[in-house]
């Protein structure tokens, strides 16, 4: 099943913690909002929380790249499944990032999504 989804990004950092909201528009009309606490632990180290995320997530930085992982709640016709996603995300300028994301559960990859975001 493809599902086509706009997103918009708001963050701000202050000191080591950031927020970052997430407001998604899918191709069905519906709607979802996401808003993660980020905290800078040094050493290009990153741990989030969001009300659809298991437990913590995590991420190491380095150069140009991200990489992100975490389980995420995902509701799929009535029923919450838990699944893993491990992103990357490449910073190729100064508006430009390009973020691949694959969706896992117990091992088994579930599907890939592939983000392009453009800073305005």
């Amino acid at each position: 099943m493809k599902r086509r989804f706009v997103v918009k990004l708001m963050g701000r950092w202050s000191g080591d913690t950031g927020v970052l909201e997430e407001d998604f528009e899918y191709s069905d009309g519906s709607r979802e909002r996401r808003v993660w606490t980020l905290q800078d632990l040094g050493g290009g180290r990153y741990s989030g929380r969001a009300d659809d995320v298991v437990g913590e997530a995590r991420g190491v930085a380095a150069g140009n790249a991200l990489r992100w992982s975490y389980t995420l709640k995902l509701p799929v016709d009535g029923k919450v499944y838990e699944v893993d996603f491990d992103d990357w995300m490449f910073l190729i300028d100064d508006k430009v990032m390009l973020n691949k994301a694959v969706m896992s559960k117990y091992g088994f990859e579930l599907g890939q999504v592939t983000l392009s975001f453009q800073k305005l």
